[in-house]
């Protein structure tokens, strides 16, 4: 629903290919045509820019190092219980509260912060991916991602939380 302007998309873009590393970014086909017009040149191996990917599977591959995310409610979920760390660009509605989740609660990852004109710039994002990645806190984000991920396979488990509470809930109703 939250679309983003021709500059953010052209901002985010940047960060993602002067960060110098691999990376696959979805973009709708709807929002393709906002993306620069030379934005294949210089990506060579380093970046795929597609319209769909399976966005659980593409999380749960042990290759992903970062996740740069709107941080809508089932892509921070997903994210948060495959222990992927995150550098949240959130837009509206609840996003924001889950990227203030993602950074100072769970501390799993950090917030990209736009300019008075509430854009948030290449550098920046290209340094909240360093952060992320390779920064200092990076040993902190990776173990927070990795305990969040066990206490989520716990929950789900058979006789976890979320098990528990699945069953009572159907019980209620017998």
């Amino acid at each position: 629903m939250a679309q983003l302007e021709v500059v953010q998309v052209e901002e985010l873009f940047l960060g993602l290919k002067r960060y110098n590393d691999k990376f696959l970014w979805v973009v709708n086909e709807s929002e393709q045509t906002k993306l620069p017009r030379d934005f294949k040149e210089g990506l060579s191996n380093k970046g795929l820019i597609v319209s769909w990917c399976p966005q659980l599977e593409f999380l749960a591959h042990k290759a992903i190092g970062c996740f740069v995310t709107h941080c809508g409610w089932n892509s921070t979920l997903e994210a948060l219980s495959l222990g992927v760390p995150m550098v949240a660009l959130p837009q509206w509605s609840d996003q924001s509260t889950n990227a203030k989740y993602i950074m100072d609660f769970w501390r799993i990852g950090v917030k990209a912060l736009a300019d008075e004109i509430r854009i948030v710039r290449w550098k920046v994002i290209e340094g909240c991916i360093k952060e992320v990645m390779q920064g200092e806190r990076r040993e902190e984000i990776k173990r927070n991602t990795l305990k969040w991920r066990e206490l989520a396979i716990e929950a789900v488990a058979k006789g976890g939380s979320s098990d528990r509470n699945i069953v009572d809930f159907i019980s209620s109703f017998e």
